[in-house]
């Protein structure tokens, strides 16, 4: 890891373990961009920069050299007005309504660490060693505009964080009508683009298309990231798969409405630019104020998508999610949700954590229903109080009942939404987004808070300190079950309304942050119905997040195997759930649901008490099984063998860091009349040693010992099954001699 300014060529080499990223200054003013890719030895390869001079339809900056364009430039953070007509990364309005910006470069400055950014979530170095920065200072002087671009790298890992600060350093306001956090031009346009689309219960699935001439974009215009469109794309070589080809990684720490494109020229070169959307969007900038733009993560990988999965994987749980649970083992936990519903009473909750205590698990949540009047989704919601006539002694009497059965307990809340049918809206209709004249729409019986406002934000945390201070919960699911509409705030004047989405965005990362910090040993869990915002910026808050609140086996596969692509499995949250499916109403194996379930931080949505004794005896011994795993798969590397997406048949497997120990999840979804013989090439072990494989639930069925490189390049021999839905989990462990 180093970062190398050549004084002589102008340009700034970024080297990690095995990449480089390559910046040069043109004409000692534009910020171009060189290359980012496979690691370069010289720190001057900004001869490797190509500059011609094109058509009038490109025109140059200078009359005297008709080379330069800024059309056909490639750069850092391109404006727009001038002569570049591709995509801008930014874009201003001055105080004469003119929108023309071209930012110059004035200085920089290179330095140990990595730093924060106010506000806003983002990565983190915990020594000052583990990371390098760049501050690149860019300028307008004739409107005053100044942007700080921060480019970080890191020790370890093939990873570039970047982001910019605009700030207004002329005396009159401006607008801020874009402010994307990267943009980045590549030299071609031969590339597949993969994103990972969805809706409710069919989260992250994966899409994989080549760029055409024109934008390739996805965003979000829900006010969060959003089921349908998570903020990551990756920009992949055509021969990439999961073991080879260049991998162009994406990511964008923040949780609130999106855009990322890829915008191929009539040149074919691919400009790729992410950030807040600028639909709806306009910052007002008094003199002297600034504005920091979410931090966008950039991961390169040489070895193929699984590489650059594992980089986010590593650099995401280590370096992004924070405190206490960081690296700490999660608990198997039991959810009452599909058990109960509503339908509740002390004596009923602590029935079910008796059972599930008498099963294994390690943690109770109480989920909907415990507060307010909150007999259905019609009401409640703001009114963090509990519900006398379900638990007439008290929630601290409920947590005393459960922590004497061994458990700890865990409760659900919703609290950036509130319902009409409340006491907290009767008291605050003002409190929620809304537009005055306008129809205050509801999704689910509710309205969205206006997190924008300090009171809100402030009766918010004070409430749900209460409840949390009242009892021994160590645990908190923190649910968001629609998006922005009507996106207004009573507070704000007209010139600030277009602020108003990303404000309360900005708000809750406030109320996040005053929470984990005065709770710290409470470990947050992050849900939007199910995976709805599922993003970095809540893994910086939340440690995990319940990864779909479609708990059917065979779905989960997919779903799984899809958010794999940029989060680590230390983020997922993954249950057992009844059958048949209450999404699906499929019926499958308990024993096909524990293992699709165990491959992340397992637990189960069930009423114990309705299993049969066959179904109990399985639950534990899962649970057993479970916990003498969980550190290899919540920290483990993770390895993707069978994709769910192109066949029958789904496989992953885990390793520890150190090749000592791995296991493979083998699935199956249909039988196969006269199947032909299969074998599994894993990945991820030590070639040169030999390893002990055995059923990780039947090991007294007996081990093979087979070697590395046999498991790697031969396979391992797959079985054939009669009957739907069937799967495997086998152990290895390396033999030391």
């Amino acid at each position: 890891m180093t970062i190398v300014y050549d004084e002589a060529a102008q340009t700034f080499h970024l080297q990690s373990r095995s990449s480089s990223y390559i910046m040069q200054l043109v004409r000692n003013k534009y910020l171009a961009h060189v290359h980012w890719g496979g690691k370069v030895r010289g720190t001057s390869a900004g001869a490797l920069l190509a500059i011609r001079r094109r058509c009038s339809f490109s025109p140059s900056t200078d009359p005297s050299d008709l080379t330069l364009s800024l059309d056909t430039l490639p750069q850092e953070l391109p404006g727009f007005g001038g002569s570049d007509f591709r995509v801008p990364a930014y874009q201003v309005q001055v105080e004469d309504g003119t929108t023309v910006s071209e930012l110059v470069y004035e200085s920089h400055r290179i330095y140990a660490g990595k730093p924060a950014l106010s506000g806003l979530p983002s990565t983190y170095a915990v020594e000052a060693s583990e990371a390098e920065s760049l501050e690149i200072v860019l300028v307008d002087p004739i409107i005053g505009l100044k942007a700080i671009l921060t480019y970080t790298t890191f020790r370890d890992l093939d990873a570039v964080a970047r982001s910019v600060r605009y700030i207004n350093e002329s005396g009159a306001p401006m607008k801020l009508l874009r402010a994307l956090s990267m943009s980045i031009d590549f030299p071609h346009d031969d590339f597949d683009m993969l994103q990972l689309p969805g809706t409710w219960a069919r989260e992250r699935h994966i899409e994989r298309r080549p760029l055409a001439s024109g934008g390739s974009v996805i965003e979000s215009r829900r006010g969060a990231s959003s089921h349908s469109l998570n903020p990551f794309i990756a920009l992949l070589s055509k021969d990439t798969n999961e073991l080879q080809g260049e991998a162009y990684g994406f990511s964008l720490v923040y949780s609130g409405s999106f855009v990322a494109q890829a915008e191929v020229d009539p040149y074919h070169t691919t400009r790729v630019a992410m950030g807040i959307n600028p639909f709806d969007f306009c910052w007002h900038l008094e003199p002297d104020e600034s504005f920091q733009a979410p931090e966008t993560v950039l991961v390169y990988s040489s070895e193929g998508l699984g590489a650059m999965s594992r980089t986010y994987h590593k650099l995401y749980r280590t370096r992004l999610c924070r405190g206490a649970f960081r690296d700490r083992t999660r608990p198997v936990l039991l959810n009452n949700w599909e058990a109960t519903y509503f339908d509740f009473d002390a004596d009923k909750i602590e029935e079910i954590a008796r059972e599930g205590k008498e099963l294994g698990a390690e943690l109770f949540v109480l989920d909907d229903g415990w507060f307010g009047k909150r007999d259905n989704d019609k009401s409640s919601l703001g009114d963090w109080f509990v519900d006398k006539r379900k638990l007439p002694k008290g929630l601290p009497n409920l947590v005393e009942r459960v922590s004497k059965l061994g458990m700890q307990f865990g409760i659900w809340f919703e609290p950036e939404m509130v319902s009409p049918e409340s006491e907290l809206y009767r008291a605050h209709p003002d409190w929620c987004l809304h537009v005055p004249g306008r129809r205050r729409t509801e999704a689910r019986q509710q309205l969205v808070l206006d997190y924008s406002r300090q009171d809100v934000r402030d009766y918010i945390v004070g409430t749900i300190s209460s409840v949390l201070q009242s009892s021994p919960i160590t645990y908190v699911k923190w649910d968001m079950n629609r998006n922005m509409t009507e996106v207004g705030s009573a507070l704000l004047p007209p010139e600030r309304q277009r602020e108003t989405a990303h404000r309360c965005i900005l708000g809750l990362y406030e109320v996040l942050d005053r929470l984990t910090s005065a709770f710290p040993y409470v470990l947050f869990e992050s849900c939007s119905g199910g995976g709805g915002r599922f993003d970095p910026g809540m893994l910086y808050y939340m440690p995990q997040t319940w990864t779909s609140d479609n708990t059917d086996a065979v779905e989960r596969l997919k779903i799984q195997y899809g958010t794999s692509i940029v989060y680590p499995i230390s983020a997922m949250g993954a249950h057992v759930s009844a059958v048949p499916n209450h999404q699906v109403h499929r019926t499958t194996p308990i024993e096909m649901r524990g293992h699709v379930a165990m491959s992340g931080n397992f637990g189960y949505e069930l009423n114990p008490a309705l299993l049969t004794e066959a179904e109990k005896t399985a639950v534990k011994q899962q649970i057993s099984l479970y916990k003498d795993m969980r550190y290899l798969i919540q920290s483990g590397e993770f390895y993707r063998l069978r994709s769910p997406f192109h066949g029958n048949d789904t496989a992953w497997m885990f390793v520890m860091e150190d090749g000592s120990e791995a296991m493979v999840g083998y699935f199956q979804v249909l039988s196969e009349a006269n199947a032909p013989l299969k074998k599994l090439r894993l990945q991820g072990l030590n070639s040169e040693h030999d390893y002990l494989l055995y059923d990780a639930d039947r090991p007294e069925d007996g081990e093979e010992l087979l070697g590395g490189d046999e498991l790697m390049r031969v396979g391992l021999k797959l079985p054939i099954w009669k009957g739907d839905f069937r799967s495997k989990l086998y152990r290895l462990k390396r033999v030391t001699t």
